[in-house]
């Protein structure tokens, strides 16, 4: 029998009801408590999950004896949660992005260092299938060195979406648009796929989205250390939302490609998953034919669960397991960190009209590192 993990919720906003709901599904798993910047808000979310609220984070960890941390207070207010967690002495899981800066990134990859424990983040839709089964076939070499990734995120959010809560649209709140708010799935999915970046030149705007302050769109080239190049296109401006895919081609002429999102995209506590995430590209000699079987599969079990919830089972029980077997999970803190300076890079090019070469330092600038000198 597995030891059960006691897991605390810290901030109780759309997201964290998912997390509550995947964390009563696992057998070897207990809410155990939650936390959140306004002490009503979570009250009224333990009573509705029959747990405890706390109004001091490492209280929390030392009375509800917390295993592990999940936070999902929005993006600039990760780090404060992260590092009292992690102080306290508990592991910690962090909703994407890891950060909006990479100054709190470092901070709380640093902090979970010094206290000895582990540090991860949200990236649910790598245990999808199809995106599985793409890093499965450039592991094995099926596509030759990878040498062109591409995203492509055409997606859309309208006036409701930002009139949902207050921190939603603005630098300060949000932390970043679409770049830091929607892309981190498909950025993430790309640099497990290509590798480390050397260098970016990218391009934001706010194409149709008067009423925030954040940018909708944003495009970037890559050069990738392996030798590799890459197209980075994510937008929230198309209504009503068409697709979010990530596609590699390899160097012997091969191609896989994953379509993580179709149509409308998923806003948690908001909408559902419209359409089964699914390979769209496959042109690996000899495996042609298995596209139209995969597509079948991956629907067919799409239909059978509910995936808003499902696939964040699978990475807490991840993380369970690298707790409990003294192993990295599948998503570390420092994954998290390559998103956050992808998206950095990005603002900074902008800014300086030039390209950014990597690794990037966290810049001691009061412009958020581009984003309040941009276009």
């Amino acid at each position: 029998m597995k030891p059960k993990f006691n897991i605390a919720i810290l901030g109780c906003g759309k997201v964290a009801h998912l997390h509550a709901k995947a964390i009563k599904n696992l057998p070897n798993a207990n809410l155990a408590a939650v936390w959140s910047r306004t002490t009503e808000t979570a009250q009224k979310f333990a009573e509705q999950y029959n747990t405890t609220a706390f109004v001091s984070i490492s209280e929390m960890i030392k009375k509800a004896s917390v295993d592990l941390a999940i936070v999902c207070t929005p993006h600039p207010f990760h780090r404060e949660p992260t590092i009292e967690a992690a102080k306290a002495g508990a592991h910690v899981l962090v909703e994407k992005p890891l950060a909006s800066t990479l100054e709190d990134s470092d901070e709380m990859i640093n902090a979970c260092n010094v206290a000895g424990v582990k540090l991860g983040v949200i990236s649910q839709r790598r245990w999808y299938a199809p995106v599985m089964r793409v890093k499965e076939a450039i592991d094995a070499g099926k596509i030759g060195n990878p040498v062109f990734g591409t995203i492509n995120m055409l997606g859309w959010r309208d006036k409701n979406y930002y009139d949902a809560d207050a921190w939603r649209g603005t630098w300060k709140m949000e932390g970043g648009g679409v770049l830091v708010n929607q892309a981190p799935h498909q950025l993430d999915i790309l640099l497990w796929y290509m590798g480390e970046i050397d260098e970016v030149y990218g391009l934001w705007k706010n194409l149709n989205h008067p009423y925030i302050e954040v940018e909708d769109t944003a495009v970037a080239i890559v050069k990738f250390k392996n030798g590799g190049i890459g197209n980075i296109i994510v937008s929230n401006s198309q209504k009503p939302g068409i697709y979010g895919k990530v596609q590699v081609h390899g160097e012997n002429g091969a191609s896989v490609g994953v379509q993580t999102d179709g149509g409308a995209m998923f806003v948690a506590g908001m909408s559902n998953v419209l359409e089964p995430p699914v390979n769209d590209l496959w042109t690996v000699p000899g495996e042609e034919r298995l596209l139209e079987k995969w597509v079948k599969e991956d629907s067919d079990h799409f239909n059978s669960i509910d995936p808003t919830i499902f696939y964040m089972e699978k990475q807490i029980e991840d993380f369970l397991h690298a707790i409990e077997s003294e192993t990295q999970p599948m998503v570390t803190g420092e994954d998290g960190r390559k998103t956050v300076e992808l998206f950095t890079a990005i603002y900074r090019s902008t800014r300086d009209n030039r390209p950014v070469k990597f690794p990037l330092k966290p810049e001691n600038k009061p412009d958020m590192d581009g984003r309040l000198t941009g276009l």
